[in-house]
């Protein structure tokens, strides 16, 4: 994967604010009454951004909800399915299972079902003109480091200063 500033930023992705370490030191000093300044300038940037630039591209979203439909959808569906499937077979006297293994099987699909909800949406492929494989493996091992990467980058919030 290319590095950082060599890969070309996803349109939803936000502009990464790359400040010296002379700069962030002056900031942390700064009064509260220029941090409060700074903040109202940042919200007023954040909100003068059209819905085009700030949202997940409507290509994009179809995409990942077709995923979502289906490595959720399908899981779901059969942890549902399957506790019809064992009363047929036990109305019917074609096998007996003990209630754990009923259980432990239609968790299993709804569990399955859930982590298809992230899969479908890491899986996609998050570039416009690019669908993607049908699997979506490459895209996944993307889509996570992306991910791990922007949650690293992330500021402290409020409540954990």
């Amino acid at each position: 994967m290319p590095s950082e500033s060599q890969r070309e930023s996803l349109p939803f992705e936000p502009k990464s604010n790359k400040q010296s370490s002379s700069q962030k030191a002056s900031s942390s000093s700064s009064s509260s009454v220029g941090a409060s300044t700074s903040l109202k300038q940042g919200v007023s940037k954040a909100s003068a951004l059209s819905k085009d630039e700030a949202g997940i591209p409507e290509v994009v979203s179809r995409r990942m909800m077709r995923r979502m439909a289906i490595f959720a959808g399908v899981p779901t569906f059969l942890g549902m399915s399957s506790f019809v499937i064992f009363y047929i077979l036990l109305t019917q006297h074609i096998a007996e299972f003990p209630n754990v293994v009923v259980l432990i099987v239609s968790l299993s699909l709804f569990g399955l079902g859930t982590i298809g909800l992230s899969y479908g949406v890491l899986s996609a492929s998050w570039q416009e003109d690019v669908e993607g494989s049908l699997l979506g493996v490459s895209e996944f091992s993307v889509n996570f480091r992306r991910l791990i990467q922007g949650l690293r980058k992330q500021p402290p919030s409020e409540s954990e200063q």
